[in-house]
């Protein structure tokens, strides 16, 4: 660690996490939180047995009541309105440090007043903040009004009980700015804390051969869950319009709207849907493509630094966490307005079909790398609790 900052050995310490039903970014950053805290017990809403790694699966996995509602596994969002109640029954006496891997209500975990809470936040509550629209603006209005009954009462108890919270670990700027603007947190409290990405794993993409069927085809690419505040639909209108072959690798419960719309969307391009892929196929993928499609506002986004680790540029909306990690004509081309035509316009920008930078670009992403990340965590867990212990003398 830096500034030999050190946390000292034999804490207890508990990792809290929203719920455990898949290895996307969020369950990546949880696994190198298990790493340097072997000993650590796992609190979480909800666990899905094999949908996580083994480094999460062979520990303890302590669950709430919301394990047990019926068709929790494929239908526990519903049960929002009671995530706070379940986060607040957990019971952490005892407990030095409690790390909140947070999304939703786990930065909410009740700790006593010794022990040190940090909260490695991925963003405030998008579903009742700034994403509201984009989860619920479909529904009929007499559901819509209630939903929104609920989610005002969700955020009342989300800027309720941020000051349970020591010391915030954003991920990017602009969750950083939600903490300012939803919570009123100050700079102090808050140290950005950029997620990992394995870089290794994608370096070497380009000596893979193609996917297959896609050999001799020029494709753009969308890797991602299939749910509404991606966009995905933006950029199946865009390559559309722009002529382009489209390949959209991931599943979620947008899937069906989107397959219709591909059908239904004047245009010459190409949408091809294939599902999820395997880790071991995913890079060939990425290293194949003549671009990366990113149309969504995101609050990171790993995927285009992936992209940018095998060597290809990303397309993306430039507002969000691809400020922090996509350069114009480094490792992406940026568009300002949030629109098929912009995004159409963009997919045609002349310099996708010229020569990047790989090696630049591999420096790039190495800024973001899963070593850094863990030393990184680390020492801001160490100063946090510094500050803790300085504060309590």
């Amino acid at each position: 660690m830096t500034d030999g900052v050190r946390l000292p050995s034999g804490l207890k310490v508990a990792l809290v996490h929203d719920w455990l039903t898949g290895m996307r970014g969020g369950e990546k950053c949880l696994e190198v939180m298990a790493e340097i805290f072997p000993q650590a017990d796992l609190y979480t809403l909800l666990h899905v047995p094999g949908s996580v790694s083994p480094v999460l699966e062979n520990r303890r996995v302590v669950t709430s009541f919301v394990q047990k509602l019926p068709s929790a596994e494929t239908h526990y969002r519903w049960a929002l309105p009671l995530f706070p109640r379940a986060i607040e029954g957990f019971d952490f006496s005892g407990y030095d440090l409690v790390l909140s891997s947070s999304h939703c209500v786990a930065k909410g975990a009740v700790t006593a007043p010794e022990t040190l809470s940090v909260c490695y936040c991925y963003t405030p509550m998008r579903y009742v903040w700034d994403r509201f629209d984009d989860y619920f603006g479909s529904k009929p209005f007499p559901v819509r009004q209630l939903i929104a009954a609920q989610a005002r009462r969700l955020r009342a108890w989300d800027r309720r009980t941020a000051p349970r919270v020591d010391h915030w670990l954003p991920i990017s700027t602009i969750v950083k700015q939600r903490l300012k603007d939803f919570y009123g947190e100050t700079d102090d409290r808050m140290t950005i804390v950029f997620p990992p990405v394995d870089v290794d794993r994608f370096a070497s993409a380009h000596t893979l051969p193609a996917p297959e069927g896609l050999a001799s085809r020029s494709f753009d690419l969308v890797v991602s869950a299939l749910v509404p505040y991606k966009k995905i639909d933006l950029a199946i209108r865009a390559a559309r319009l722009a002529g382009r072959t489209l390949v959209v690798v991931g599943k979620g419960p947008e899937l069906a709207r989107l397959q219709a719309m591909a059908r239904e969307t004047e245009g010459d391009g190409e949408i091809l849907f294939v599902g999820p892929v395997s880790d071991d196929l995913l890079p060939a993928y990425y290293a194949h493509c003549r671009c990366f499609v990113f149309p969504g506002l995101e609050d990171f986004g790993i995927t285009p630094l992936e992209a940018s680790a095998a060597g290809r540029p990303t397309v993306a909306y430039g507002v969000g966490g691809v400020e922090d990690t996509v350069v114009d004509g480094l490792n992406g081309c940026l568009f300002a307005v949030q629109s098929a035509e912009a995004l159409a316009a963009a997919l045609d920008d002349p310099r996708l079909d010229g020569d990047w930078d790989h090696a630049a670009m591999l420096t790039h992403t190495r800024r973001f790398g899963r070593d850094r990340f863990r030393r990184e965590l680390e020492t801001e867990i160490a100063r946090a609790w510094a500050r803790k212990r300085g504060e309590a003398t």
